[in-house]
């Protein structure tokens, strides 16, 4: 009889991390699959953020491995978090308020030509990249007002959905988005909601860091949860069993 074995998009095993005295991770495990939404869940100082820089190549593990599809690899950077198919959101976004979304989709990756000429003589191919972003956004069914207006003076939710859908343009492997339905209106939060389930059927592995109960409720097939650098439970995220992934985060079942 043969046997398949699960590999996980995104494995973490026994991470640990320190700033000084401070144990930041605390030999933390993680898997998240192709195709699942992952939320990741805690108070303030539980260390969800140090553990997201620390897959996303921000800081650097002091122990323990992360694995893609099975492969162990080394983040030392974002750009190699990056170039290795993981694509962070944070709060901020990092866009740039001054241009549209095909210029911030490629920002630091721009598409130019020809070839054979030295990189700093090359003419940006700027239709081309307005082409990719159009086609990206239809089809994660992303609706912009005005594809072609500077993002600064775009709706939160509309600024949202360009940061997701450009680190799903580049992502291979996971998207990790840092809070965000924070500061949204409902309807504005109902779209990147939506956004979140479409990632999934195009089979990304995405991990969500939010203290929106409700949301993660509505989108997150798992939920983990950490406290003091710990991970100290993890839910499938249903109402009936919130009250015990509140007692999770907050320490009620110590």
């Amino acid at each position: 009889m043969t046997t398949t074995t699960h590999v996980p998009a995104l494995r973490v095993r026994g991470a640990i991390k320190r700033f000084g005295a401070v144990l930041a991770l605390d030999a933390v495990d993680l898997d998240v699959s192709h195709g699942e939404v992952l939320a990741v869940l805690g108070d303030n100082g539980a260390g969800k953020s140090t553990l997201i820089k620390c897959i996303s190549g921000v800081h650097h593990l002091d122990a323990g491995t992360i694995e893609l599809d099975g492969v162990t690899v080394s983040l030392s950077t974002p750009a190699a978090a990056r170039a290795s198919g993981i694509e962070t959101v944070y709060q901020d976004l990092a866009l740039f308020d001054n241009l549209d979304p095909a210029a911030n989709f490629y920002a630091g990756r721009e598409m130019s030509g020809p070839s054979w000429l030295p990189r700093a003589m090359r003419v940006l191919r700027r239709k081309d990249m307005a082409e990719a972003t159009g086609r990206l956004l239809e089809r994660l069914a992303v609706r912009l007002p005005d594809p072609g207006a500077h993002v600064g003076l775009m709706s939160g939710g509309q600024r949202q959905a360009i940061a997701v859908a450009r680190a799903a343009a580049f992502a291979s492997k996971v998207v990790i988005l840092d809070e965000p339905t924070a500061a949204l209106g409902l309807r504005e939060s109902r779209h990147v909601l939506d956004l979140i389930r479409r990632l999934r059927e195009q089979n990304r592995a995405v991990i969500v860091i939010s203290h929106a109960m409700d949301h993660v409720i509505e989108v997150a097939d798992r939920a983990v949860v950490m406290r003091r650098g710990r991970k100290v439970g993890e839910e499938i995220p249903r109402r009936e069993n919130r009250q015990r992934i509140v007692s999770l985060i907050v320490g009620g079942d110590d």
